[in-house]
């Protein structure tokens, strides 16, 4: 719409355009709030910034602590997955001579290796079930002397009532360890990572032989744990699984350890640790080790800087703040009442309710849009309902078709039959053949009902077999596995009957007999039928043939009619898919939805009431 500014066409009418730039010509003299958008963009920018170096920091510290735990956990899979070691922890020994052999020629050096395999101050505990293995350990007490690499080995006995190893979790092959302080950890500012060691011989029924524990000092290990890398003033600390803090460090621990000569100070509580002021809290996670590494960064220089800005614009906010509220509720209330009733039509629409209308008393836009929207409701509505009336006419004509395409197909094939029997005077045979062919027939016809209940269909697929073993005897066997939860769910007619009769026609060599499997159900909301055959199996590229819906061949007719039939049902969600293996035979899958029949649906809803 092209607006004249300075004229009005017709009296009383005034364009949405006017109104729009005259409520932005009010808005246009408080620019100068800008500032203030800029203020807090500076802000965020800088809040944003810091975080994100500090961020990268605390990830940096994060790989270096989890390098140093991952050698140790890579030096424990040596020992986890060495089957040497493993046997020898389970072989009972009663020669002393032996023994000491084992312990010469296997435990020591392999734990003397684990225990020095990393430049850390570590200490490997092995804790054995096999008391057959001597026990050698250090003392470890204040003005002891040891090497800071060593290797203990210790029987079961001495932990088993302790509650650390009680609560070790489920162990799961190559996973299950945890990092712990345990034992004389805590007072020699170490901590541990756990291990089991199981019997490798049968990963899925776990056998315990023993424990792994690898004792590292907490210097050595959070060395990169540094406040002074984050900044004056900033706190760095981590906690375990639980919350609770192993390590910290900040400004005044870090004085009182160097006057001490001693290393950083480590504390147990978590308010102790925060800092007062404002500050930003990051943090890293560290999943394997249950460990969160958490950092305090004080905001004050950032904040000095935001308060020059923020002095010079706060009277223009204030201002600004009342005249808009003022305009922006008369232009929001003028607007809203509008726009509202259009919302609320619409909203109407994508119900389904195309018979709501709008009743507006004005001369603008508004106008003509009430006036467009309430035709269009109307056009849509008839649209609707031809476009259904027509889609419903031409689904019931397809699924008719469709349906009177199969009957003869069957019913020439046993007339065949019948003729045979006559011709070869087998009266008995042909009676008992006819009066199956009226009871598939009577079945078939349902009173020309399309969908009927998959008892039905069960005993029309069991009235053609009968049919079948007339004329083939005892060469045909045949096996109903049926689920009797879909006996109370309908399908659509004839579905199963032409995948038995191609079994018979396609999947028959001409041997001495075949057997066939017909399966019923329920499974997700779906009922699956599978009729299976022990024939000579059919070729992928036939079976892209059957299901090709543009096939036009002879070859698969029955089975492309009852794919079309299915998904013109009940959606391309479902259908037909084989599966068939050359010389071995073939499994035809059919999957329809699992709908009640409405006597059960009725059955449903008064024990609902």
């Amino acid at each position: 719409m092209k607006l004249v500014w300075g004229k009005i066409t017709k009296r009383g009418y005034v364009p949405i355009g006017y109104k729009l730039m005259m409520s932005y010509l009010i808005f246009i003299v408080f620019l100068v709030a800008i500032g203030y958008v800029s203020h807090s963009m500076y802000d965020s920018s800088m809040r944003k910034q810091t975080s994100e170096n500090i961020q990268n920091t605390l990830a940096q510290i994060r790989d270096n602590v989890a390098y140093k735990t991952e050698d140790i956990v890579r030096i424990s899979s040596t020992l986890y997955d060495d089957e040497q070691f493993v046997e020898n922890l389970k072989l009972n020994l009663t020669n002393a001579q032996d023994i000491h052999t084992r312990a010469k020629k296997v435990f020591e050096p392999k734990l003397e290796s684990a225990s020095k395999s990393i430049g850390i101050n570590l200490r490997l505990f092995i804790y054995v079930k096999n008391e057959t293995i001597s026990q050698v350990y250090y003392s470890y007490k204040p003005g002891s002397n040891f090497p800071n690499q060593t290797f203990n080995i210790y029987h079961m006995g001495r932990i088993v009532n302790r509650s650390w190893y009680q609560s070790l979790p489920t162990e799961e092959y190559g996973i299950t360890m945890r990092w712990e302080e345990v034992e004389n950890d805590q007072e020699s500012g170490r901590i541990s990572m756990i291990r089991r060691i199981i019997d490798l011989h049968d990963p899925i029924k776990i056998h315990e032989l023993g424990i792994m524990r690898f004792s590292v000092s907490m210097d050595e290990l959070f060395e990169s744990v540094d406040y002074r890398r984050l900044g004056e003033g900033s706190m760095l600390y981590v906690l375990d699984r639980n919350g609770r803090v192993i390590y910290a460090s900040d400004q005044e621990m870090q004085a009182a350890s160097n006057d001490n000569n001693s290393s950083l100070t480590r504390r147990t509580t978590i308010p102790e640790l925060k800092p007062e002021g404002e500050y930003l809290t990051l943090k890293e996670y560290m999943a394997p080790q249950g460990w969160t590494i958490v950092a305090h960064v004080p905001l004050t220089i950032i904040k000095q800087e935001a308060e020059r800005v923020r002095a010079f614009i706060i009277g223009i906010c204030i201002l600004c703040f009342i005249v808009f509220t003022i305009t922006g509720v008369y232009i929001s209330g003028y607007f809203s009442k509008r726009i509202t009733k259009f919302v609320s039509t619409l909203n109407a629409f994508r119900e389904g309710d195309l018979r709501k209308r709008i009743t507006y008393k004005g001369k603008d836009e508004f106008s003509q849009i009430a006036t467009a929207m309430n035709n269009m409701g109307e056009d849509i509505e008839m649209l609707i309902e031809k476009v259904y009336l027509t889609e419903l006419e031409k689904k019931e004509a397809e699924l008719e078709m469709l349906q009177t395409q199969i009957n003869p197909h069957f019913l020439y094939n046993t007339l065949s039959s019948i003729n045979q029997l006559a011709k070869f005077g087998e009266n008995e045979k042909l009676r008992k053949m006819v009066v199956e062919l009226a009871k598939f027939y009577r079945l078939t016809l349902n009173s020309g009902k399309n969908l009927i209940p998959v008892s039905s269909e069960i005993e029309q697929a069991n009235a053609y077999l009968d049919i079948q073993k007339v004329k083939y005897g005892h060469r045909l066997e045949v096996t109903f596995d049926v689920d009797v939860d879909v006996w109370k769910y309908e399908t659509i007619k004839l579905i199963l009957q032409p995948f038995i009769e191609n079994a018979l026609k396609h999947a028959w060599s001409g041997g001495d007999r075949i057997h066939i499997r017909i399966v019923a159900r329920l499974e997700n909301d779906e009922i699956l039928y599978r009729i299976i055959d022990d024939g000579i199996g059919v070729r992928q590229e036939s079976i892209s043939d059957i299901l090709n819906p543009s096939g036009d061949s002879e070859t698969g007719f029955g089975i492309r009619n009852i794919h079309q039939r299915i998904q013109l049902q009940y959606g391309d969600k479902y259908g037909v898919s084989i599966f068939s293996k050359v010389g071995i035979g073939t499994s035809v899958t059919v999957r329809i939805p699992a709908r009640k029949r409405r006597l059960f649906l009725d059955d449903d809803q008064a024990s609902g009431e």
